[in-house]
C-alpha cells in the first residue's frame, strides 16, 4: 500500500532506471532531497518519502526516547512498514525493484541502516550520510553484495564518531562492501563528501 506522503520523480528511463530512495533528515520532508538526488545521479528515478512520525510537528521516520536513544520497537515497525511502501511503489511506478539506491541524512540514514540490518537484500547500494548504530538486530545480517558509503563527521555533536564506527564494523562483519569516509565536519554536510558520493556512485552503477 502507498500510504506515506511521497514524491516521485521518473527519468527519462524510468523502467529501466536505477532508482535513489531520498529519506530526509529529522524535520525534513519529501521535498528535502530531490536537488541533492538528481546531483548525485542525473539518471535515477527519485522516490522521497516524508517520514510519519512527528516529533514537535518535525516529520521523522521513528520514534525517539532522547538524543541519540531510539524506540526500538517503533523503529523495527516503521522499518518494515517503509520496505512495503517502497515494494508498493515499485509495482505501481513500474521502476526496478532491485536497483533501488538510498540515500538517507541523519534520521533518514539511520532507518536505512535499519533496512540494510533487517531487511538485506531490498537495497543494492547505500549512501548514509551522519548515520549512527539503529539496533543491532537478533539474526545478523548477511549483506554480501551491498555496497554502502558512509560518511561521519569527525566533530559531531550529535552522532559520536566512534558509534559511526561501530556501525561501519558490523557493515564489514555482515559482509558489505563498505567506503567510510570520516570527515573534518561536524553534523552537517560538506561539498567534498557530496561530491565524494556522486563519484562513489557513479563507479558503482551497474
Amino acid at each position: 500500500m502507498i500510504d506515506f506522503i511521497h514524491r516521485f520523480v521518473p527519468a527519462a528511463n524510468f523502467s529501466t532506471a536505477d532508482t535513489l530512495l531520498l529519506l530526509h533528515g529529522t524535520g525534513g520532508n519529501e521535498n528535502d532531497l530531490l536537488e541533492l538526488g538528481r546531483s548525485l545521479a542525473p539518471g535515477a528515478n527519485l522516490l522521497s518519502p516524508r517520514g510519519k512520525i512527528s516529533e514537535n510537528g518535525m516529520p521523522r521516520f521513528f520514534r525517539r526516547l532522547a538524543e541519540g536513544v531510539f524506540d526500538e520497537a517503533d523503529l523495527i515497525h516503521r522499518t518494515h512498514e517503509l520496505a512495503e511502501f517502497i515494494a508498493a511503489a515499485a509495482k505501481h511506478y513500474g521502476f526496478p525493484p532491485d536497483k533501488i539506491t538510498a540515500v538517507g541524512y541523519s534520521n533518514g540514514a539511520n532507518i536505512a541502516a535499519a533496512m540494510l540490518l533487517l531487511r538485506p537484500g531490498l537495497l543494492c547500494r547505500a549512501v548514509l550520510l551522519r548515520a549512527m548504530v539503529p539496533l543491532v538486530p537478533e539474526e545478523p545480517a548477511d549483506l554480501t553484495g551491498t555496497r554502502i558509503f558512509l560518511a561521519s563527521g569527525l566533530g559531531d555533536p550529535i552522532l559520536p564518531i566512534d558509534n559511526a564506527r561501530r556501525l561501519a564494523a558490523m557493515f564489514c562483519k555482515a559482509g558489505a562492501d563498505l567506503t567510510f569516509q570520516e570527515i573534518q565536519a561536524g553534523h552537517q554536510l560538506t561539498t567534498a563528501e557530496i561530491d565524494s558520493a556522486r563519484a562513489w556512485l557513479l563507479e558503482n552503477s551497474d
